[in-house]
């Protein structure tokens, strides 16, 4: 299959028009024919656009492989805007707790600015991680996606 071809098809699968793949891509309909026809190879910027609109690769879409499906998997239990903050103010918390007292130290040898950071962003990623369980285990199974 061509370019072209795999484009048309896959759009077809996910049901969407020329129009509003080429208003996407910022394009007249046109022009986006043309590239489904195989008149015009789209650039790369564009392919990359095009491959994002078709929740596919480039890759797939240039004929290097055969699976269209590209494997993303949505976070299903997002956190709201106040879970954020309150994820905010507990990494604060717990930054200025650690720090308080006693330098910070790893080993017995005083942590650098970017040990600091890492362990700020590690946190943090635990707290996220922490919440989202949260949210799976306390949702009722009728409400889960």
């Amino acid at each position: 299959m061509s370019l072209g071809e795999r484009i048309r098809g896959r759009r077809k699968q996910l049901g969407l028009t020329q129009l509003e793949i080429a208003q996407q891509l910022n394009m007249g309909r046109s022009n986006f024919g043309h590239i489904e026809n195989g008149r015009v190879i789209p650039s790369s910027t564009d392919l990359d656009k095009l491959a994002d609109i078709l929740k596919t690769t480039p890759g797939y879409l240039l004929g290097k492989t055969d699976n269209p499906v590209v494997n993303t998997q949505e976070n299903p239990y997002p956190l709201t805007s106040k879970e954020e903050k309150d994820i905010a103010k507990k990494l604060q918390s717990m930054m200025d707790e650690l720090e308080s007292d006693t330098p910070l130290a790893f080993l017995g040898e005083p942590m650098d600015e970017e040990d600091r950071e890492l362990l700020r962003i590690s946190l943090e990623n635990s707290l996220r991680i922490s919440k989202q369980m949260a949210k799976k285990k306390f949702t009722p199974t009728k409400y889960r996606k």
